[in-house]
């Protein structure tokens, strides 16, 4: 039997045996069921952030769990040297699911990134003609999608990439929402590629206006450029749409899924897009050990289908309206907190603060000790993303903690 360790010395153990690329707050989780998260001394919370978007579908949903077990008593790893009997089943139910042609699977959401990157480079070298080693890919300030060497090398966060150069060329960076910007970039004929979030989540869930996706999936295609949608975030029903970009309309030329792609169960993240684009990448050009494994594939369906079951868009859709409502009430009675912003289910406050301040960390503190956990970002926002599984019942009991945590800091 293991020895049961106090939430002090768990913590203790990582101080002293990890890497210190974290600042977790300072609770011990043991168990997850539904929206709700329990500390190793039995403590239960609710989760408001899940996994940052893993978890939509509640933590150890049954059905995926289920699909996990009965798999991984079978067959869990081929690599990609041999066919298994679920990889195909996969790539037409996925590929289907989100109306596309072809899949690339991946593990893990940065891996979804630079998939999605080496294809678009491929593309434009062997589709749109641009000379060799000269194709661009246009991101966003603020973007995230990841800490691998490509991903901070399209970062303007200092935290990212201070000290880790040099960076990978052929990236470049333009405002946020801002269509004359992009116009201007997509000028360079060496441009093969648009790479957005359609909700920028880490620096603090940043909607863009109205119409800004339409338009730039419009200017792409008057200028022959792709555009990369990373919904590894805002994807799989968190924002009360199957898709962010689904609000408007829009269908990316490449698409990249992660987190709730397997409800937080096991690493699978996939890249999606046309016939014409992904016959651009051949044998030997791309792929990982991992990527297709039969046990992602089982966990990634159940996943996918428990979202589509269980109407999980629309239960965010409607929870994020009411979320917002209480939210904005709050602030008429505080000046702590200054603005409101999201949709469905993935939303954030931003605290009347310096990002250089702690009052967002101990507002999250006061939720701690409240029984709600969520987590700052750049200082002085916090973001709110709970299991889509919440009943209006349980956000209300969570938006009365979030309220009393933001009094006794007044």
């Amino acid at each position: 039997m293991l020895a049961t360790f106090s939430s002090q010395e768990l913590i203790a153990l990582e101080q002293r045996y990890g890497a210190h690329n974290y600042h977790p707050l300072p609770v011990v989780l043991a168990k997850g069921k539904g929206v709700y998260l329990w500390d190793v001394e039995g403590r239960r919370y609710f989760d408001f952030l899940s996994a940052y978007s893993a978890v939509n579908q509640g933590h150890c949903h049954p059905r995926i769990i289920q699909a996990l077990i009965e798999q991984a008593q079978t067959l869990t790893l081929t690599s990609r040297a041999f066919y298994n009997d679920k990889l195909g089943l996969y790539e037409q139910f996925i590929t289907e699911f989100f109306g596309y042609d072809r899949v690339l699977p991946m593990n893990t959401g940065v891996e979804g990134g630079e998939t999605a990157i080496k294809i678009c480079r491929k593309w434009g070298y062997e589709v749109k003609g641009i000379p060799t080693n000269q194709a661009k890919i246009i991101f966003a300030r603020r973007n995230f999608w990841g800490r691998t060497m490509a991903a901070i090398s399209s970062s303007t966060d200092p935290k990212s990439f201070t000290n880790f150069g040099p960076y990978m060329p052929g990236f470049e960076i333009i405002p946020y929402d801002d269509i004359p910007a992009l116009a201007a970039a997509l000028e360079d004929p060496h441009v093969a590629g648009v790479m957005l979030e359609p909700i920028q989540g880490e620096a603090g869930v940043i909607v863009p206006q109205e119409g800004y996706l339409k338009q730039v999936s419009a200017l792409c295609r008057t200028k022959n450029v792709l555009f990369i949608a990373d919904e590894v975030q805002t994807g799989i029903a968190r924002t009360g749409r199957m898709l962010a970009c689904d609000y408007e309309n829009v269908k990316p030329d490449i698409l990249i899924l992660g987190k709730a792609l397997s409800g937080g169960v096991y690493p699978v993240s996939a890249v999606l897009t046309s016939h014409e684009i992904m016959n651009c990448i051949r044998p030997g050009e791309h792929g990982s050990t991992y990527g297709g494994n039969p046990l992602a594939c089982a966990v990634a369906m159940a996943a996918l289908q428990v979202v589509k079951d269980e109407n999980l868009a629309e239960n965010a859709e409607r929870m994020g309206h009411i979320f917002r409502a209480r939210m904005n009430a709050m602030i008429q009675k505080t000046d702590k907190v200054t603005q409101v912003r999201g949709k469905g289910l993935l939303n954030a406050i931003v605290i009347n603060d310096t990002p250089e301040s702690d009052t967002a960390w101990n507002l999250c503190l006061a939720m701690k000790e409240r029984g709600l956990l969520a987590k700052p970002t750049h200082g002085n926002i916090i973001r709110f993303a709970p299991p889509l599984v919440i009943t209006e019942e349980q956000l209300h009991q969570c938006c009365d903690i979030i309220e009393d945590a933001v009094q006794s800091l007044l």
